[in-house]
């Protein structure tokens, strides 16, 4: 058994065992940067993707995979869409910062994506050939000023093509995106938790990439095992500081090389990111749960390998149909746009309609897998779905899980349950008795770490991250208020659920409800929705 099962463990239980340190406490007047600035560096302006706006070519969310091929508009409009900023907010809300948000310095500027904390750490770095529209080399994308700045000129597609190995899907292209994660932007308020939550963190933004491009009728698949080291040394990476968690090929419009580019050896990124923060701090516990997902990062797990650790159908039990989910016919973009989270908001007053929480579920599990390279296509998601229904109009209230074969809910326990997840949730943000509902992603995370080894840590809280993004994203088209959390007593809600004796972890709860009215809210958008 490798070290992630240890780190599994502790974060299960951190609301009973603190993790270490324990007496850890952020340095908000030394915070690092959300992204990476680099002075000196040449930058180049990426389109905002008018054609975005198109309704002819919004499809919608959750669509089928296309076989379109991207372009610098469509690219440049993903990545605002996804990670880009697109306006300031200020609500009126329970959350602890609020206090600091009217300042400027603070100014809390949404994103499409969600992500643990609002750190927004993970940083996108395009790879780009011979075949694409700017000078061949490595680019990083800068998100508040929705530009690319060039790290290196010179063709080392090649170089990531090699990483991947016999990977069909970046066989026919010299197009890649990069996901890597510096860890200080997020362990410097989250400490050795900050690798469960940026792991996560990556597979929000590849579920918003697979459905943006799905709603443009194109297709991605996302690398989670690759020759990580090899593309974190092309990249200048601290091979102790960061990580790449996912690759990502493009399929370019236009006529490619006729002979790719070779790999690289030596190719490497020689400039440093300015760095904001006057102390940065290593935390033993995430580099050594980092250096255990390295091993074995090239040895991608045979078709099948994960097959015994996938989620069970649902179990026995008195079902209940759900109606069919409410249409989810907002465009893409503009769904990203208004994904927020909800806070201390949820107002029970008004149960929430049925069909809303039906097109939830339907979402999440639309995002059960990631079209990875480790996943079987077709195959059964990792992820089960429990429900905690508080106050949904004609379902009563009770514990029930999620049948992903039929769209309805299987009863496991009667009765009302807002105390109990109030009393086992540790933080003052939300107030969880008072949302419609309560859904509950589990997986068996050690299962699959004895399957595929300790890198699968990466793909089981990806997929659970790829979740909250589909639930954030299905709640904002269908109207309703959503809010996602870590802050739980897990062990609690293991109990509660009976999840032991399936090997089963809970690893986020969701909320799903209406809000009081007459918000008092500050909303500026940078671009329209």
């Amino acid at each position: 058994m490798g070290y992630a099962h240890e780190y599994t463990t502790a974060v299960m239980r951190r609301g009973r065992i603190p993790m270490e340190p324990a007496d850890f406490v952020p340095d908000w007047s030394d915070r690092p940067r959300k992204g990476k600035f680099f002075p000196g560096a040449p930058s180049f302006p990426l389109p905002d993707g008018g054609c975005a706006d198109d309704a002819t070519l919004d499809r919608g969310l959750f669509g089928q995979r296309g076989t379109g091929e991207f372009t610098l508009p469509l690219l440049g409009a993903m990545l605002r869409d996804s990670y880009g900023l697109t306006g300031r907010r200020l609500a009126v809300q329970a959350n602890t910062d609020l206090g600091s948000l009217p300042f400027h310095s603070h100014a809390n500027w949404s994103r499409g994506t969600a992500s643990g904390g609002g750190l927004y750490p993970v940083g996108i770095h395009w790879v780009t050939g011979a075949s694409g529209p700017l000078t061949p080399g490595v680019y990083y994308y800068d998100t508040p000023r929705h530009r690319v700045t060039r790290l290196l000129a010179g063709d080392v597609a090649g170089e990531v093509r090699a990483a991947l190995g016999d990977w069909e899907e970046a066989a026919g292209t010299d197009q890649f995106l990069v996901l890597g994660v510096t860890f200080w932007q997020n362990a410097f308020k989250y400490n050795s938790f900050c690798y469960h939550a940026v792991t996560m963190d990556v597979g929000a933004l590849l579920q918003t990439w697979r459905m943006w491009a799905r709603a443009h009728g194109l297709q991605l698949g996302s690398a989670l095992w690759f020759d990580e080291p090899r593309v974190g040394g092309l990249l200048g990476l601290d091979a102790d500081e960061d990580g790449v968690f996912a690759v990502v090929p493009l399929r370019w419009a236009g006529t490619g090389p006729a002979t790719p580019a070779p790999p690289a050896p030596g190719a490497r990124v020689r400039r440093t990111p300015d760095e904001k923060s006057r102390r940065v701090l290593s935390f033993p516990t995430v580099q050594r749960v980092h250096a255990a997902t390295l091993e074995g990062a090239a040895d991608r797990p045979a078709p099948g390998t994960l097959d015994t650790a996938l989620a069970a159908p649902a179990g026995p039990g008195e079902r209940s149909a759900l109606p069919a989910p409410v249409p989810l016919d907002t465009p893409v973009r503009r769904a990203l746009r208004e994904r927020r989270s909800s806070f201390g908001r949820f107002a029970a007053a008004e149960p929430l309609a049925s069909d809303r929480l039906a097109a939830a579920l339907a979402a999440a599990v639309a995002a059960g897998t990631l079209d990875s390279d480790t996943e079987t296509p077709g195959g059964a998601p990792l992820i089960r779905l429990y429900v905690f229904v508080n106050h949904v109009r004609d379902v009563p209230a009770g514990l029930y899980e999620y049948d992903r074969d039929t769209g309805g809910l299987v009863l496991m326990k009667a009765g009302d349950f807002g105390s109990f997840l109030q009393e086992n949730y540790f933080l003052a943000n939300y107030n969880v008795e008072q949302a419609a509902a309560v859904l509950v992603p589990v997986a068996r995370t050690h299962a699959v770490l004895d399957a595929v080894g300790d890198r699968g840590y990466r793909l089981v809280n990806a997929a659970v991250g790829a979740t909250a993004q589909a639930v954030y994203t299905a709640a904002s088209a269908a109207g309703t208020a959503c809010g996602v959390a870590l802050g739980f007593d897990s062990v609690s809600l293991e109990e509660e659920l009976g999840l032991a004796e399936r090997g089963e972890i809970p690893l986020l709860i969701m909320m799903i409800g209406h809000e009081r009215p007459h918000p008092a809210d500050y909303r500026y958008d940078i671009v329209a929705p």
